[in-house]
């Protein structure tokens, strides 16, 4: 183990998908706000969700190493980027074991403070998200990661941030978190469907699997798209935040995705080429789309009912 191995694990730790967890938490931090959510346990809550998030993703790498240096037919369907540093020796396993011990110690620290300033149902709620960060290449395997994904950064997420900040529950916040999320996993399963040709010859479980052939598999991320704007229109009429409906921007973006994600075409080596790469990350830029237009409606609604509780003076 040396500082450099361990420096290019942490390097590694796809902090490019740190988008998801920052823009679920601000959604989520701007409605706590409007509740007289607490911002300090709001930003400590942030910092124990994300080292969550990145020890998840290296969890991932050290359970897909596992296989891969295993199956001798690994070559054909791992991309080269796949565990790429662990592949390369650029990092040991024991690099990647100090670094997701570091992460959930970090997480965990954030945890035991928010136990002190906001109760018991701290404990509770870190016991759920520490299951589901270790359970995550369980999931992975039986086709159910997006369920995990879906319950990490809904409900979970949303929900436990919202009562650290506030000591309460909300159904208001569960809608939100669910339209939010749904483009989160939407992420996840336009991903699943770029990896559909390799997927199917290493045998691996996905839900894109589940469906007969490729184009069935696409058109069921219609439903998890559609879903997400559903959810946002119920949280906005019961909410009275008509302003986040300016997510409703996105449809065009979520439309394009859909078509590029039909016209990519995976190589016969699998590698994943600039095309692969742009479907990928047009997926992620669509959730952050999303979550800041929702994030933005409901700064909007806390900037209008600040000006109209402060008295005027003339």
């Amino acid at each position: 183990m040396g500082w450099k191995g361990i420096w290019t694990v942490v390097k590694n730790s796809r902090w490019y998908s740190a988008d998801m967890t920052v823009f679920s938490c601000l959604a989520c931090f701007l409605y706590a706000l409007g509740e007289k959510g607490c911002v300090v346990n709001g930003i400590i809550a942030f910092i124990g969700i994300l080292f969550a998030h990145m020890a998840a993703n290296l969890y991932d790498d050290y359970s897909d190493y596992g296989v891969i240096s295993q199956n001798p037919r690994a070559s054909e369907f791992a991309p080269d980027v796949k565990c790429a540093y662990l592949r390369k020796n650029e990092s040991s396993l024991k690099d990647l074991l100090f670094v997701i011990f570091l992460y959930c110690i970090i997480a965990l620290a954030a945890g035991v403070v928010l136990f002190f300033r906001a109760g018991v149902p701290v404990i509770w709620l870190a016991l759920a998200g520490g299951v589901i960060v270790l359970s995550y290449p369980v999931f992975s395997r039986v086709g159910l990661s997006e369920a995990a994904v879906g319950i990490a950064f809904g409900p979970l997420l949303f929900e436990g941030m919202y009562y650290v900040m506030t000591k309460s529950f909300s159904a208001g916040v569960l809608l939100l978190g669910m339209s939010i999320v749904m483009f989160t996993t939407g992420v996840m399963y336009i991903h699943t469907i770029l990896d559909y040709e390799g997927d199917k010859v290493s045998s691996k479980r996905t839900l894109a699997l589940k469906f007969k052939d490729k184009d069935t598999a696409l058109k069921f991320s219609r439903f998890i798209y559609g879903a997400g704007y559903v959810f946002l229109l119920l949280f906005a009429i019961l909410e009275k935040k008509y302003f986040c409906l300016s997510a409703f921007l996105s449809l065009p973006f979520v439309a394009a995705l859909y078509k590029s994600a039909g016209a990519y075409s995976s190589p016969e080596n699998y590698m994943r080429d600039d095309s692969y790469l742009a479907v990928l990350k047009g997926a992620a830029k669509v959730m952050a789309l999303f979550a800041f237009l929702v994030s933005a409606g409901l700064f909007f609604h806390l900037f209008i009912d600040y000006f109209l509780t402060v008295p005027v003076v003339i």
